[in-house]
């Protein structure tokens, strides 16, 4: 969407009128609107979709705000000085951050809402308070904050597969995790006032039937796209012809709203070409979708220095060429705003594997020898009926882990990395259910900014409270109903699709076209990464980089998206030592 600015008074600070109104001048120039949020505070905004305002009580919501269909509102404890707080975040979705005042007008706490589709990073200076959304260059350089990059964090955060919140690598900011509330100083405890653990323990309790669970997440659905539709501006709709994609453009035209254009980009081998299920799509829904060719460009220095200029690396904006191609093409159409089908592997549950069967194992012994769907799951999975019990056996001795990411060029860490905050307390599930909660903390990596987020505002409908929330109060067992990967979706929405997608098996495959940017971009890359700043903090190992970053190594050993995550946080250290030392 946009983006957002707050300068203003915190507790116990002066106020810096002087300082405060340069800020606000310089903000102007910079083509921020400007409003007054009281006599010591002002928010900038700009963007495809400028942050809108909401009062709601004594708290300011910055973004966009819709009030649920059918809201749950949580118990809460007798003198709970939060209970507001929390019933808020029940009553209300959207994408939003807020803040709140003392009687003085100085600024009290800031909240951000459980999508985290607006970052939010908070920092005092100068007895001033700045709360942003994103980097903006020109206050850095205006207030030079005495902030530093942190190695050790770099090197956690590389091998972490959730990087998209937490802390920043930064020491000196503080980053708001989604759902939290931060009280005024920035040195008090944040308080958590939405957990993914909570919801997705509802899925421990007696299981819903299938129709049940259908209702509930087409309702959520139909919820999300209608509040994101009736939004102001035109708009467009990818469809890739996978799944996700295709449900959204089937909820879009049930609720009425008809895109300016439907967009497809298709690739040059036959598992990247997916106008087949494209055109299957256009003629059950009366659409006339655009296809263009999947734009691709040689890799340059210039493309990896640009690839992270924000308060985290820009894992959303690693395919350059296909997002500048579409951000024109979405210009010259007039269209400032896209939907996606961008979250739908993680929240429609994309992982029909044995640990399904762990789950339903861990829960009911009986059902799991007995269900139909469990012997499509073995089927699926290539593996016998004794292969998945003795899978469930070793997983009640040794428990989850938390997945991390590796490669030959990554030193082993001196200890355990923490878990994410979302994850801690995921013991109580089996491994799917796990990694269900995991996969849904890295949705938050799809509001990411990129290239094309700055020219249209993306709207990601599956990546919404409302869908999160229903699909996380649901056992993978029903996810998967069929044994099949989003099986409940494919249940559920199969009266708004055509069969040649709802059945489909093969999947959408763009790995070959990422492949060969890589290694027709070497002679870029391996200087990038070999000469680079991570192999100099000991962040990654020179030697094995070296070793791995040949056309030998990768065609035999592959390991393509784990390079070009270094690559992004390559090009985010050289972006902060420039910026910080400027």
């Amino acid at each position: 969407m946009g983006e957002f600015l707050i300068v203003g008074r915190g507790p116990g600070q002066k106020d810096q009128v002087a300082l405060r109104n340069d800020l606000r001048d310089r903000a102007a120039g910079e083509g921020f609107a400007l409003m007054d949020l009281n006599i010591h505070t002002w928010l900038a905004v700009r963007g495809p979709h400028p942050p809108r305002t909401l009062r709601v009580a004594d708290w300011i919501l910055i973004g966009d705000v819709f009030d649920r269909w059918r809201p749950t509102i949580p118990t809460v404890p007798t003198g709970d000085p939060l209970a507001y707080e929390r019933k808020l975040m029940s009553r209300l979705w959207g994408r939003y951050v807020g803040i709140q005042f003392h009687a003085d007008h100085s600024l009290r706490a800031i909240l951000r809402d459980p999508s985290g589709a607006l970052e939010c990073v908070a920092w005092e200076q100068d007895d001033l308070t700045i709360v942003c959304s994103s980097v903006q260059d020109w206050l850095i350089h205006r207030l030079r904050p005495g902030w530093r990059i942190e190695p050790d964090r770099v090197a956690a955060a590389l091998r972490d597969p959730i990087p998209a919140t937490g802390r920043l690598m930064l020491v000196g900011p503080t980053a708001l995790e989604p759902s939290t509330l931060q009280p005024l100083p920035l040195d008090q405890q944040a308080e958590v006032l939405w957990s993914p653990i909570e919801h997705a323990r509802r899925s421990l309790g007696p299981e819903p039937s299938v129709q049940e669970a259908a209702a509930t997440v087409r309702s959520a659905l139909d919820e999300t796209v209608r509040g994101l539709a009736g939004l102001p501006g035109r708009s467009a709709a990818e469809v890739s012809g996978g799944l996700d994609s295709s449900i959204i453009a089937a909820s879009l035209v049930h609720a009425g709203a008809r895109p300016s254009l439907w967009l497809n980009a298709f690739g040059p081998t036959p598992e990247s070409d997916e106008r087949t299920y494209v055109d299957a799509l256009a003629r059950k829904l009366s659409i006339k979708p655009t296809s263009v060719p999947h734009a691709t460009a040689p890799m340059t220095t210039a493309w990896l220095e640009g690839l992270s200029p924000d308060f985290r690396p820009g894992l959303n904006a690693m395919d350059l060429p296909h997002d500048l191609d579409w951000a024109d093409r979405l210009g010259k159409a007039g269209v400032n705003s896209l939907f996606t089908g961008k979250g739908g592997d993680s929240v429609l549950f994309n992982r029909a594997t044995s640990d399904v069967f762990i789950d339903v194992w861990r829960r009911s012994r009986r059902e799991a020898l007995t269900s139909a769907d469990t012997f499509e799951l073995a089927a699926s999975n290539e593996v016998s009926l004794w292969t998945l019990i003795a899978r469930a056996r070793d997983h009640a001795r040794t428990g989850t882990t938390c997945p991390r990411r590796s490669h030959p060029m990554l030193p082993p860490l001196p200890g355990p990395s923490p878990l994410h905050p979302w994850t801690r307390g995921w013991d109580a599930f089996g491994p799917a259910k796990a990694m269900h909660i995991a996969s849904l903390a890295d949705n938050v990596a799809r509001h990411g900014p990129s290239a094309l987020s700055r020219t249209v505002d993306l709207r990601n409908p599956l990546c919404a409270q409302p869908v999160i929330e229903a699909c996380l109060a649901l056992p993978t067992s029903v996810l998967t109903t069929g044994g099949r990967e989003r099986g409940l979706a494919r249940l559920t929405f199969a009266d708004r699709l055509p069969p040649e997608i709802v059945d489909r098996r093969s999947k959408g495959d763009m790995t070959k076209i990422y492949g060969r940017m890589i290694l027709e971009g070497l002679d870029v890359l391996r200087p990038w990464l070999l000469e680079g700043r991570l192999a100099a903090l000991g962040v990654i190992d020179r030697a094995e980089a070296e070793a791995g970053l040949t056309r030998e190594a990768l065609v035999w050993h592959g390991r393509y998206s784990t390079i070009m995550v270094a690559a992004a946080f390559e090009s985010w250290v050289r972006s902060w030592e420039k910026r910080l030392a400027a």
